[in-house]
């Protein structure tokens, strides 16, 4: 740490002074509030970076917090878990919000793209290097099974909300759950099946498919990936024909121990989302990363994605 203040204005003239490469602000600072301290703090030293720590749960605040420049929004009762992925987003440009909050405060994939963004008509084939892809592969960390499939759950109705094809790769346990959650919430999954808009696919037969010697390979995986979008893809009804796919691969690679094969997965998601501009979704139980929240390995799996949540 290079320095403390205890107001808004203190925040903002050592902003411009310091030009440190992470701020943490409160939001009820005196004399100038942490949002309105945010937006000058952008204005002055553009190249700092901002994570909102804070008490309040509002959800008006925390997406007021990041329309105004912060990158991150970390609820103080989430911190011990969910504060030093937060600073691993952030500091890497990426955005960060407490799950309690994530799913109102951040525009979901469905919401994102309801104005039929032209350049995003890509899915099913690379987009040309022109384009600027605005993909999400994101990763959110559940303290059990159930967090799981409710996260799944909530990605999964946006989706289909929007007419978008979605690949769910799980456990054959969070698949009859899902199933039932969906038809409790009042989805028609035979139907959705059916029409191909929901692809459920066991994680252990997807593996199958591209793993060689316990490790990802690539060409099998970049093959497999391509054919399973591309599928998806002809039957999406979105005005896009986007495809959304949530799952836990590389999750099921770290719970038998096998780290860097996890890590070299999530990395070629991340391409895959990239290249063919889908949005990723990747649950992992919060119990497999005992010990492990200030380890390298997990800031490593972190920085494989665009925005990193934590119930």
């Amino acid at each position: 740490m290079i320095g403390e203040v205890s107001d808004g204005l203190e925040a903002v003239r050592k902003a411009q002074e310091l030009k440190p490469d992470l701020i943490l602000l409160d939001i009820g600072l005196p004399t100038l509030n942490g949002i309105e301290a945010a937006r000058q703090i952008r204005a002055r030293a553009p190249k700092s970076k901002i994570l909102i720590v804070s008490e309040n749960r509002s959800q008006d605040i925390a997406q007021e917090a990041l329309r105004m420049g912060a990158g991150g929004y970390v609820v103080k009762s989430d911190a011990a878990t969910a504060l030093l992925p937060a600073v691993e987003a952030v500091l890497k440009g990426k955005q960060f919000v407490s799950a309690s909050l994530a799913t109102h405060v951040l525009t979901s994939p469905a919401d994102e793209h309801a104005a039929g963004d032209p350049e995003r008509n890509y899915v099913g084939q690379p987009a040309p290097e022109s384009s600027e892809i605005r993909s999400r592969h994101e990763i959110e960390f559940c303290p059990d099974d159930a967090y799981i499939v409710d996260s799944f759950a909530r990605f999964i109705e946006a989706a289909l909300s929007m007419g978008r094809a979605v690949i769910v790769i799980a456990t054959e346990s969070h698949r009859v759950s899902l199933f039932q959650k969906l038809m409790a919430n009042g989805i028609n999954v035979d139907a959705a099946i059916e029409q191909k808009s929901y692809i459920p696919l066991d994680v252990a037969d997807t593996l199958r498919t591209f793993m060689l010697n316990d490790w990802p390979d690539p060409v099998r995986f970049a093959k497999a990936a391509r054919n399973l979008i591309r599928e998806a893809a002809k039957d999406a009804k979105g005005e896009g024909r986007y495809v959304s796919a949530c799952g836990e691969c590389a999750p099921s690679l770290l719970a038998a121990g096998k780290v860097e094969a996890a890590i070299q997965l999530e990395h070629l998601w991340d391409e895959i989302a990239r290249r063919y501009d889908v949005d990723i979704l990747c649950g992992y139980a919060l119990q497999e990363f005992r010990g492990m929240e200030s380890s390298h390995i997990f800031q490593r799996i972190c920085a494989e994605h665009s925005a990193v949540y934590s119930r």
